[in-house]
């Protein structure tokens, strides 16, 4: 009558996420070898914990009693598990991270991939995504976001203290339009409009001498992600208002001019965080201290 620890986790979660392919992406393995798991239980038990129908997945009233016994069960494994883990050597398993693509691009090289040479038993899985989500019920260990969007109930470690936005287009705009002295001057340049996760159009931020303001900049081209906005205004399309960090190559090799410096001030940065525990696991502290290690102010 007893279930393996995996068959639990596998009704644990399926319940968690309200269906077999997620909860099968969530544990990494197929969609049918999470079906054969969670069905062998139900045959041990003898009772069905799930209705299935074509467009559902839900917990039988047997079911609901089950994952509402086993899942606070499941929590002090895992948290046994942790602290074992906490005297290893070296750390191993998977670190899950949530972020957007902005900051997995500003992550990659200097944390995650360094991260994985020092700590070869490791694994890193990076999601991205432009909303905001649960990062302990969705089974992330920590999320990366602006400091801005950190839920407040997360204990946040700093990656980067602040990022400065910069205003760039490239040599042959330049030469085209008048170089803009002052926010209003761009209402007669052609801008490079960016939509966000939501679906509302970026008003672009300016802030000097106190005076802080937005503006919706006029422009014919609007787009969703940074890598595009930054290879439009290489080849001419107008202005974009992206991250000094992203631009700065280009600005240094004269790929791109940058305008309205002193109207773009840094902004709070990127803030690795997670849930506020009492023992934190050895692969994310091993992750914690990497950042404090390399960490740019």
């Amino acid at each position: 009558m007893r279930g393996t620890l995996a068959e639990l986790e596998a009704v644990v979660t399926v319940a968690a996420r309200g269906g077999f392919r997620a909860a099968a992406r969530e544990l990494g393995i197929s969609s049918s070898a999470l079906s054969q798991q969670v069905a062998a239980l139900e045959a041990r038990l003898g009772v069905r914990l799930f209705n299935r129908t074509t467009r559902s997945v839900t917990l039988s009233s047997a079911g609901e009693q089950f994952v509402a016994e086993v899942t606070p069960a499941l929590a002090a494994i895992r948290n046994a598990i942790d602290l074992t883990d906490e005297h290893r050597l070296e750390p191993s398993g998977t670190l899950r991270l949530n972020t957007s693509i902005g900051a997995a691009r500003m992550i990659l090289s200097p944390l995650v991939l360094e991260y994985l040479r020092r700590y070869p038993r490791m694994q890193v899985e990076i999601v991205t995504e432009g909303a905001l989500v649960d990062i302990n019920a969705q089974g992330f260990d920590a999320g990366l976001r602006l400091l801005e969007s950190v839920p407040p109930d997360m204990i946040s470690v700093p990656v980067s203290r602040f990022i400065r936005p910069a205003i760039v287009g490239s040599p042959g705009y330049s030469e085209e339009k008048s170089t803009p002295l002052v926010p209003a001057d761009l209402q007669s340049h052609r801008c490079i409009r960016a939509r966000m996760a939501s679906g509302s159009i970026y008003r672009w931020e300016f802030e000097k001498r106190g005076e802080a303001f937005t503006m919706d900049v006029p422009g014919s081209l609007t787009l969703d992600e940074s890598d595009l906005m930054l290879r439009a205004a290489r080849e001419g399309a107008g202005l974009a208002y992206l991250n000094e960090w992203q631009v700065a190559d280009d600005i240094a090799a004269g790929r791109l001019i940058q305008v309205l410096a002193d109207w773009t001030p840094p902004y709070p940065g990127l803030c690795l965080y997670y849930p506020g525990r009492r023992h934190i696991p050895a692969k994310l502290r091993a992750f914690v201290d990497l950042i404090k290690e390399v960490r740019q102010d």
